[in-house]
């Protein structure tokens, strides 16, 4: 004889929802460019920027010419529920090469929001590896110094978001 199921116990299988992970979406996120070989003594830690995550654009950074000879370089950053897309439209060059010279974007959270991330190589020509990517509770640190960047230039970043409440 066969072992059966009750029906109400197979549609309380097929109604329970299925964890799919967390998102970016509808985060309260502050963007800001850091540049150090001193974490005690920043040689640029530029005004943070801040925004709820959703579609489009969410920063647009220009110049901000804090420090004579030493600025942000022009960035336009997309982040979406799980990724988050640089480009560099405007100017060319080579970022400052520094212990960490890159983006600190700090997501409002009391919990660990990433655990894992990857570069989109497809998607990607700039030459940043998952090694130069730190996330520390609900902050990510992207390391790009010494890259060169461009109107070319592209950095993709897939994330694994963890299932943090929103703040």
């Amino acid at each position: 004889m066969r072992p059966t199921f009750p029906a109400a116990l197979i549609l309380m299988l097929l109604a329970t929802p299925t964890l799919a992970g967390g998102t970016l979406d509808g985060r309260i996120v502050t963007l800001n460019v850091l540049t150090y070989d001193d974490p005690a003594a920043p040689i640029l830690d530029s005004r943070g920027r801040t925004v709820t995550v959703g579609d489009g654009l969410e920063f647009g950074m220009g110049p901000e010419y804090r420090t004579p000879g030493f600025d942000v370089v022009p960035v336009q950053v997309q982040i979406g529920p799980a990724r988050i897309e640089f480009s560099y439209g405007e100017g060319r060059g080579q970022f400052w090469t520094a212990a960490f010279n890159g983006y600190v974007l700090r997501f409002e959270t009391d919990c660990a929001l990433f655990d894992g991330w990857a570069v989109d190589a497809a998607a990607t020509t700039m030459a940043v590896t998952a090694a130069d990517i730190r996330a520390e509770q609900g902050a990510l640190f992207i390391n790009v110094d010494s890259r060169n960047y461009g109107p070319e230039a592209t950095l993709a970043i897939n994330l694994s978001v963890t299932e943090c409440p929103l703040s």
